[in-house]
């Protein structure tokens, strides 16, 4: 059974930084596109993040408004996807969810297309 959990959110200041996992059970990340999600209150769903799998040269990609600021990364021997977060804003707020594809290209496609399996999220909360 492929498994998604996310762990690492909570309260920070405004500037402050956390990092987010993804850990992985039943399926090996570095075979799956991986991506980052958050939804804050009252809005929709948007794409933050992603790593393609090994197949597809584990390119990352960050959407433009957290360039900079947010880092994608995976370690295969943990099956786990991070993403840290620095220089936190109050707009960063939200529910952060990690999801993952079978697709041996770059992972943008995947980010915009669909994902097949996601994790029930962890919230963050940026606020001083």
């Amino acid at each position: 059974q492929l498994q998604l959990v996310e762990s690492g959110g909570g309260l920070v200041q405004p500037g402050g930084s956390l990092r987010l996992s993804c850990a992985a059970s039943g399926f090996k990340v570095n075979n799956y596109a991986i991506g980052w999600f958050r939804q804050a209150p009252g809005k929709e769903r948007e794409a933050v993040a992603c790593i393609s799998s090994t197949d597809g040269g584990s390119h990352t990609y960050v959407v433009e408004f957290v360039k900079g600021r947010f880092t994608i990364s995976r370690d295969n021997a943990k099956n786990t996807v991070y993403l840290q977060m620095n220089s936190l804003k109050p707009e960063d707020t939200g529910n952060y969810f990690c999801a993952a594809e079978y697709y041996p290209g770059y992972c943008r496609r995947s980010l915009y297309s669909g994902m097949d399996y996601w994790g029930k999220g962890t919230l963050v909360t940026v606020s001083s």
